[in-house]
């Protein structure tokens, strides 16, 4: 069925599928919270009741409760009713939607490769987004921060909704959406595929769902002079700037200039703070499980001199390698395979257990493209991802190269040399400008014993090399995903 091209049909059929058909989960829980906000005498204890019996939800409810940018005591929060009494119904409210919202998305099913990363690259400025409203927000009262938040976090809720229900209409959108030159080309196009606009998608949605008056307001209303309203679209405004792959630098002063002006600071300041607020994100992505959002997060280093950068160490050290991360993941993986996991929920799973866990600098899963003449990368985590994502993909025509001939005989391999005599011939298709000198793992991604893609890591930013240890690590960790997404595509 397709959407009709009048625009009330347009809107009601798309809010109808997500809400019925492709979010039903995050549409239940949602109206389930508004529901209990309402009930001041029994919300506490049946808030805990509402997601008991969701064990991951509940996980992550309380990892963030316990986390340094919510609990500043010294006892452990241990139920979710107990975060109620401690931070606020509406503070565990927005972080169940926060938790429920970022799992929906990310666990999203049968999208392409450019449909998810569009998908991903819209969380991480929705993420940052909220996180810079509410720093914008700080003399006000919490509840007025966490407002802003959550419908910071929702403002483009309607967007990110259509890209995560995949299929054949996302990914022609998206190709045409590519050639676009403008943005009024943009929104004309989109008009016109969907019978809506993104905006009119993200009002019915936040209607339907209960989402909150000051959401509502926000989208309606952008221009709106209340301190909350105008927190949000200069948050939204500002990563959006950040986010492309050109800088409007004009277009950042003037938005620089503005937040500066609303929150009382010197620019100077207030750019030190959005460095701040950036770490901060980093650290609050981790905790909710969507370290898949980092590579993307608008980068602060962008707003600044690098005389003015030195203040705030951005880099991060590069990760060792970490048994109890390593067993946390294998049990994640292992509970996926027992109950189904999600495809990108699995992949994920497994990149976060190689990256943090084996202690690489950077992973990822290449999968095969149609014409299986090529490998391209689907998701990559770590220092230079987003280059490496764009950039490594691999031709496939050799049949003596070293994919196909590990594609053959389906084994695990360790080069640990890429230009040395044993590897150097089997490389050639490989651009060895991407790949590690210190040698990188390949391990086959197997569906019922059928090579689909790979898993790739490397220690190349950090001139470390590997140890016998890591790639044992590495094919446990592999061999295990391979179970996980053999039982989830059957």
């Amino acid at each position: 069925m397709k959407p009709d091209n009048n625009t009330n049909k347009g809107v009601d059929y798309w809010t109808n599928r997500i809400s019925e058909l492709e979010m039903p989960a995050l549409c239940s829980t949602v109206k389930s919270l508004e529901k209990l906000a309402k009930d001041d005498v029994s919300s506490l204890a049946l808030l805990g009741r509402s997601v008991m019996h969701d064990n991951a939800l509940t996980s992550r409810i309380l990892r963030v409760a316990n986390s340094a940018i919510y609990h500043k005591g010294s006892s452990q929060i241990s139920t979710v009713s107990r975060a109620a009494i401690v931070l606020g119904f509406d503070v565990v409210r927005n972080i169940c939607i926060t938790a429920k919202l970022l799992s929906s998305l990310l666990e999203s099913k049968n999208l392409s490769p450019a449909v998810y990363q569009r998908l991903i690259k819209l969380m991480a400025k929705a993420f940052q987004s909220a996180m810079i409203a509410r720093m914008m927000l700080s003399h006000y009262d919490e509840d007025l921060q966490e407002e802003a938040f959550i419908a910071s976090l929702l403002y483009h809720i309607g967007e990110s909704a259509f890209w995560s229900i995949g299929g054949e209409l996302t990914e022609v959108l998206d190709h045409k959406l590519s050639e676009c030159e403008t943005p009024i080309e943009e929104k004309a196009l989109i008009r016109e595929t969907l019978g809506t606009s993104f905006l009119q998608l993200t009002q019915s949605i936040a209607r339907h769902w209960g989402l909150g008056e000051l959401l509502t307001n926000a989208v309606n209303y952008p221009d709106d002079q209340r301190p909350e309203i105008r927190a949000i679209f200069l948050a939204d405004k500002l990563c959006s700037i950040l986010s492309q792959p050109i800088l409007d630098k004009v277009e950042l002063d003037k938005r620089i200039s503005q937040a500066a002006i609303f929150t009382g600071l010197e620019e100077s300041e207030f750019k030190t703070r959005m460095q701040r607020c950036a770490n901060a994100t980093h650290k609050l992505a981790e905790v909710y499980g969507a370290r898949v959002l980092h590579q993307y997060l608008p980068d602060p280093k962008r707003i600044v001199d690098e005389t003015e950068l030195g203040a705030v160490p951005l880099e991060m050290p590069p990760y060792q390698a970490n048994l109890s991360i390593q067993l946390a993941k294998l049990r994640e993986l292992t509970a996926y395979a027992i109950n189904k996991g999600d495809f990108n929920q699995i992949m994920q799973t497994v990149l976060e257990g190689i990256l943090e866990g084996v202690g690489v600098d950077r992973c990822g899963v290449l999968l095969l493209s149609p014409s299986r003449k090529q490998l391209q990368p689907r998701v990559m985590l770590g220092k230079d991802a987003e280059e490496m994502k764009q950039q490594f993909i691999i031709d496939l025509s050799d049949k003596k190269g070293l994919f196909p001939q590990a594609m053959e005989h389906k084994e695990a391999l360790w080069i640990d040399d890429p230009t040395s005599t044993k590897w150097r011939e089997q490389c050639k298709e490989l651009q060895i400008q991407h790949v590690s000198s210190q040698g990188f793992l390949l391990a086959p991604l197997l569906v019922d014993s059928k090579v689909i893609g790979f898993y790739y890591a490397d220690r190349g930013p950090s001139e470390r090399f590997f140890e016998e240890d890591d790639f044992q690590s590495f094919i446990h960790f592999s061999q295990l995903a391979n179970v996980c997404f053999t039982v989830c595509l059957r």
